[in-house]
């Protein structure tokens, strides 16, 4: 075995699992002066994380769980997090009607009182009742609901959240493999030796003094087959399900509605001109390797969800798009899939060289996870630098006064030449690093050639260079949803350009 090209053979710090909670690790702990690897069997994001309902919220139905802890971290979190960046992550107002038959009314807004008082809110306003009559959500509604309540919580785009992290990581000196498989680690004279495995099929040996078991729905799985380890826990996997139809409605609340089966979906504004419907509770089997896809039972789930609260009625053929994620929830036994909880737990072998792994989690609440993970490693690694991450902001979230708007009206008088649709894109995904993407550009035929509609070669060279981009899964699904907007076919034209032009 070699050390991997141009790399050294040695890190404190071993992570494996690209998803939100290892590059939020790999992020905090390289911020703390940490020698950190990275590895990846894939993408970036390329499961569970790319594949929530894009959503930074304190979970308001939890608290039908008395899960109340976990709801007061995640509405801690949220507001940290949409300071952090505010070009990916933006407030939102939920609707939610009143469906008598399910609770009074009474029962409803003493659970949003309660959700506005668990944690500090500085940048959302509160909750209150609504005439659906008279509020400017009501008219895409059913008639007969008439009364609902409003609320807070925030949006984000969760696969670019994970990118930023990982960004994040390496401008602090972590080094991040993607596409590389950590096929075993093992015990050896106080350390770990680890065998990573890259695209090509080429193996390295890596050294570690620690390692950080975060690959989701592999936990349990990395453990047992790749580890010398063995654990107590495990994650439990469900699938969650979502699909994506045209507008339903021509404003920026979002609705959350709950069906007979007490089960929750959210009915999102998406990209402008769709809307984002979801999710499903459904448990998955019991290797992860095999791919979430949506059922037609989930499909038929969600369109009878959607019609018996709006006015318009969708069918299977209204779906332009659907994705499926498979959540690794901590498995507490729960009797059915919705009711397992949304915490997580760290476990840390150190029977030798120490191993940390990590059951469970929701987005939001990573940056936490992950303080507190480098927070319990660091005195094993004689590291005394403290916390960071909080009130730190994420690659491209530095904008003046946290304001999106002032930002995309200055980057509207720097780049007029820039289509309105295509500079607002550009400023959500990239933020301040749009500098860094446009660089000396004084003119659209700077970007180079038009690979697809509104993606032109300048952007691809930069995902490329900078965010690891490899193939057009990457590119239309996770560092945009630029494939919602292409004619069949544009995929393959864009990995036949890849093959023209690798990074």
């Amino acid at each position: 075995m070699t050390a991997l090209a141009g790399q050294p053979d040695r890190c404190d710090l071993l992570v494996v699992g690209g998803g939100i909670n290892g590059c939020g690790i790999a992020r905090d702990a390289a911020g703390r002066g940490l020698n950190v690897l990275l590895c990846e069997q894939h993408d970036l994001a390329g499961h569970t994380s790319s594949a929530s309902t894009k959503l930074i919220h304190g979970g308001l139905r939890y608290l039908e769980y008395y899960e109340f802890g976990l709801v007061r971290k995640s509405l801690q979190e949220r507001e940290l997090l949409l300071a952090a960046a505010p070009h990916i992550m933006w407030p939102m107002r939920f609707i939610l009607p009143h469906d008598s038959h399910l609770r009074p009314a009474w029962l409803i807004r003493l659970g949003l009182l309660l959700y506005d008082h668990l944690a500090r809110r500085n940048r959302l306003a509160a909750s209150r009742g609504v005439d659906l009559r008279a509020h400017p959500a009501g008219a895409a509604l059913d008639p007969r609901f008439r009364r609902g309540f409003e609320y807070s919580d925030g949006w984000v785009d969760d696969a670019r959240l994970v990118i930023l992290n990982a960004l994040d990581a390496r401008e602090r000196g972590a080094r991040v493999l993607t596409r590389t498989r950590c096929e075993s680690i093992r015990r050896e004279a106080g350390e770990w030796r680890a065998t990573l495995q890259a695209a090509d099929d080429t193996r390295h040996e890596i050294r570690a003094r620690i390692v950080v078991n975060a690959t989701g729905p592999w936990a349990s799985r990395f453990l047992r087959n790749r580890s010398p380890v063995s654990s107590d826990n495990g994650v439990r996997l469900v699938q969650g399900s979502h699909i994506v139809v045209p507008a339903l409605f021509d404003h920026d609340y979002a609705y959350i509605f709950q069906g007979a089966d007490r089960r929750i979906i959210f009915a999102i504004p998406y990209e402008h001109d769709y809307t984002l419907i979801g999710t499903t509770d459904v448990d998955h089997a019991e290797d992860p390797n095999v791919p979430a896809r949506i059922s037609e039972e989930e499909v038929a789930y969600l369109c009878e969800m959607t019609n018996r609260y709006f006015r318009a009625r969708i069918t299977r053929a209204d779906v332009l798009w659907s994705y499926s994620g498979v959540r690794p929830l901590l498995n507490d036994r729960s009797p059915d899939a919705p009711s397992v909880t949304r915490d997580y737990m760290l476990e840390l072998d150190t029977a030798g060289a120490p191993i940390l792994s990590i059951f469970g989690g929701k987005l939001t609440t990573y940056r936490m996870l992950a303080e507190q993970v480098v927070d319990r490693l660091a005195p094993l690694l004689g590291v005394g630098r403290r916390a960071w991450t909080a009130g730190v902001p994420l690659p491209g979230g530095d904008l003046p006064g946290e304001s999106f708007g002032t930002f995309l009206d200055n980057a509207a008088q720097r780049w007029p030449w820039l289509p309105v649709a295509l500079r607002e894109r550009l400023a959500h995904a990239y933020g301040t690093r749009m500098d860094r993407l446009l660089d000396s550009a004084r003119g659209i035929a700077d970007l180079g050639t038009e690979v697809l509609p509104e993606l032109y070669q300048r952007e691809i060279g930069y995902l490329q260079r900078e965010e690891w981009a490899v193939t057009s899964e990457d590119i239309l699904w996770r560092r945009s949803k630029l494939g919602l907007r292409q004619a069949p076919g544009a995929a393959e034209r864009l990995d036949e350009w890849l093959a023209r032009h690798p990074a």
